[in-house]
């Protein structure tokens, strides 16, 4: 925790040496210990205000000193005893770590200042995270006060907004340690928490450090237990912890202490940070032997260095002083990080938004501004820091900004390193708010010679195909059975869909939702690039259409030729046939297009002479000869799929599309050679309409003959959807 100390002095010392922030001012601070007490809580914050050694309640004596705000606490219980008191005086104050409910409250007091983003935002980032993985099915930890309390009321609202099921909740005692036998028969023994036997892979962990402390001594002595470690790990094998961003701050005291490789892999909301120019060099200058007024610093390096200043030596035996020439770079992370830390991050953002708070306080006095107080300014400060971030708060007090998502990574020498593996931005693009790199999560990797990517975390598995799910009684939604289809239900691999052909099938049913959007082309005031278009990608998109119809009445017919004994048409069968003719015909068609675009290209033109006392604008076709050349390959694809599917239409019949192609192609070469003289009698915009009345008419003539049977097979007579029907009866033959 000591760099969080280093970050305020460092902050502090910044603002006095700039004088365009405060010239006239110069900033000092205080820091007080609240010991996690709420008699202490009160005592330090009553100091703070009333600055004596014997202090009384609304009275100030001796020497002065102006308190321009407080910054704390880290948990919202001191938070808001700190805040009991500082509302009545009209102090600001800056949380830097606690996640609670900002706002105005039932006494009226102005919101807390919040250096974290929005609590609910933080929630919504875990839900996002649990629908990228899939994971419906997952458990809840949390502790068992009123925060805890308001965590759940508010999470599980959202969870089942979103179809996630919670598989348990359990409960962390407060200021949880392990001090005798009897605690520790009762951990293990009495109290079994029901994350220890749950099925639920992926876990949400909400709260303070003791709960951290509580999971790893239930771990600790179900291993200790155990027959084997081995039925440790495999009961532990594919656990996916996610952490709230509070466990930042215990971070580092929770790896020196505790073995936290079980939480490998756990995936963490932390709040975004950025390297602050000029603060590891100030950390490379700390020495405790010129560090005056730092009442932290000897006790934090006998810890850290594991040595002794002559001072505070108690005993003779001594390993070794203190000298002062240890080096802060050179400490493993666990004990201390030289980058910025979230929270540190937050504590230098505080301290300049009170200086920019006092600032604005000046200036709006000095422009003759009504102003009672510096307390409420944060809605209205914004600020670019050293580190080029801007720093707003929202009208609910806290700063607005989103989390980073990071993988905990653990050693087996108790380091660590966290690694961004996405983002949560309300304020990015839809679609882009939420980013995950599934390749840096480290978890992810090592599951990944497993198969298991991601880890699954549901209720059961997933039905397999010709099933169909069956609740449990007494279980959520997410639980249920499995059971057969009944016979004649609808199943999406059914022989009727893989004898069609589906490649081919997709891309006619793709290219017809096409023909039917070309039409809009011809609507509306005539431009260039719509002249240029629509007529070249009506024929360009039908030509497709069609061809796509004769390849699949070309690959029925060689399909049941090749069946023949000794038949040379099998090597023939396949894609790669329906391909040829899919591309070759369409190539001719496209090739006329160009030809036509290159040559005589359509344009708009007035038509001043269709009807009298009216000019009408429309597209000039360019090249009336090229317009009929489109039409009549058009014709001739369809009069060839009419030809071959007509000879082919005594195939079996419940998978037999020649004949239904047939009739397709009888309606569509009837639209079409209707069309013509239909088209040549009529002038100016009657033209356009009989045009767009024909490509509609020919391309649901298409949709319905082809596809309606295949439909009502499926759905009313799934006696014939049977692979039985595939097979060619002996008398029968191709004519």
């Amino acid at each position: 925790f000591y760099q969080h100390v280093l970050a305020l002095a460092f902050a502090v010392n910044e603002i006095n040496q700039n004088p365009k922030i405060l010239p006239n001012d110069t900033l000092g601070f205080h820091i007080y210990d609240s010991l996690d007490d709420v008699k202490m809580t009160y005592r330090v914050t009553l100091d703070l205000i009333f600055k004596t050694l014997i202090f009384f309640p609304n009275y100030k004596c001796g020497f002065e000193r102006k308190l321009l705000g407080v910054i704390g606490g880290l948990e919202p219980d001191t938070s808001s005893r700190i805040r009991d008191f500082l509302g009545l005086y009209k102090i600001s104050q800056v949380s830097y770590g606690s996640f609670q409910t900002s706002g105005s409250d039932q006494f009226g007091f102005p919101p807390l200042f919040q250096m974290s983003p929005s609590v609910s935002l933080q929630y919504l980032g875990i839900v996002k995270l649990l629908q990228h993985f899939g994971w419906i099915w997952v458990g809840l930890i949390t502790m068992d006060d009123e925060y805890g309390e308001n965590f759940l009321q508010v999470f599980e609202a959202m969870l089942s907004q979103n179809k996630i099921c919670i598989a348990f909740r359990d409960f962390a005692l407060k200021n949880f340690q392990m001090k005798s036998f009897d605690q520790l028969f009762d951990v293990y023994f009495r109290s079994r928490p029901a994350f220890m036997k749950s099925k639920a892979n992926a876990i949400v962990v909400h709260g303070d450090q003791s709960i951290y402390a509580w999971i790893t001594h239930h771990i600790f002595f179900k291993m200790m237990f155990s027959a084997t470690s081995d039925e440790y790990n495999m009961n532990s094998a594919g656990k996916l912890w996610i952490f709230t961003a509070q466990i930042e701050f215990f971070l580092p005291g929770l790896l020196k202490g505790l073995d936290m490789r079980v939480f490998h892999g756990a995936i963490c909301f932390t709040i975004p940070t950025n390297e602050v120019f000029g603060f590891q060099t100030f950390l490379q200058t700390i020495n405790p032997f010129k560090s005056k007024g730092d009442g932290f610093i000897k006790a934090f390096w006998e810890t850290a260095f594991d040595c002794s200043f002559p001072t505070t030596i108690i005993s003779t035996e001594v390993n070794e002083y203190c000298t002062g020439e240890e080096r802060l770079e050179n400490l493993p992370a666990t004990l201390f990080e030289m980058s910025m830390t979230s929270h540190s991050y937050s504590i230098y953002n505080s301290v300049y938004a009170l200086a920019h708070a006092l600032r604005f306080f000046y200036s709006s006095k000095s422009n003759n501004r009504r102003v009672k107080s510096r307390y409420g300014f944060g809605s209205r400060i914004s600020f670019n820091n050293s580190a080029g971030d801007k720093v707003t708060f929202n009208e609910h007090g806290e700063i607005e900004g989103g989390f980073d998502v990071t993988n905990l990574v653990t050693f087996s020498n108790y380091s660590y390193v966290k690694v961004k593996v996405g983002s949560l931005d309300p304020q990015a693009p839809s679609g882009k708010d939420f980013v995950i790199y599934e390749e840096r999560i480290h978890t992810l990797q090592g599951l990944r010679k497993l198969l298991i990517l991601p880890p699954l975390s549901l209720c059961n598995a997933k039905c397999e195909p010709g099933n169909s799910k069956k609740k449990k009684e007494g279980e959520p939604f997410c639980c249920y059975d499995c059971a057969p289809c009944p016979e004649g239900k609808i199943h999406q691999d059914t022989p009727i869909v893989k004898a069609n052909n589906r490649s081919l099938t997709y891309l006619l049913l793709v290219s017809l939702l096409l023909c039917f959007l070309c039409s809009l082309l011809f609507i509306g005031q005539p431009h260039h690039i719509t002249c240029f278009l629509r007529q070249t990608a009506f024929g360009t998109i039908f030509s497709i259409a069609v061809a796509s119809v004769l390849a699949k009445t070309v690959i029925v017919i060689a399909a049941f030729v090749a069946s023949k004994p000794g038949s040379r048409i099998r090597k023939w069968v396949g894609k790669k046939l329906a391909y040829s003719i899919v591309l070759s015909c369409s190539f001719v068609q496209m090739s006329i297009c160009a030809l036509w675009l290159s040559t005589s290209p359509p344009f708009p033109a007035l038509n001043m002479f269709s009807v009298a006392e009216e000019i009408i604008v429309e597209c000039n076709e360019g090249s009336v000869t090229m317009f009929y050349c489109v039409l009549g390959y058009l014709g001739f694809l369809a009069a060839i799929s009419f030809i071959v599917a007509f000879f082919a239409r005594k195939l079996p019949d419940s998978f037999n599309e020649a004949k239904f192609i047939t009739f397709s192609m009888l309606v569509f070469c009837s639209v079409w050679l209707s069309f013509v003289p239909t088209y040549l009698s009529t002038k100016g915009r009657d033209m356009v309409a009989v045009e767009i009345f024909s490509i509609l008419t020919s391309a649901a003539g298409l949709l319905g003959c082809i596809f309606s049977p295949k439909c009502y097979i499926i759905v009313f007579r799934p006696d014939l959807n049977k692979k039985e029907q595939l097979i060619r009866k002996e008398d029968r033959r191709i004519v």
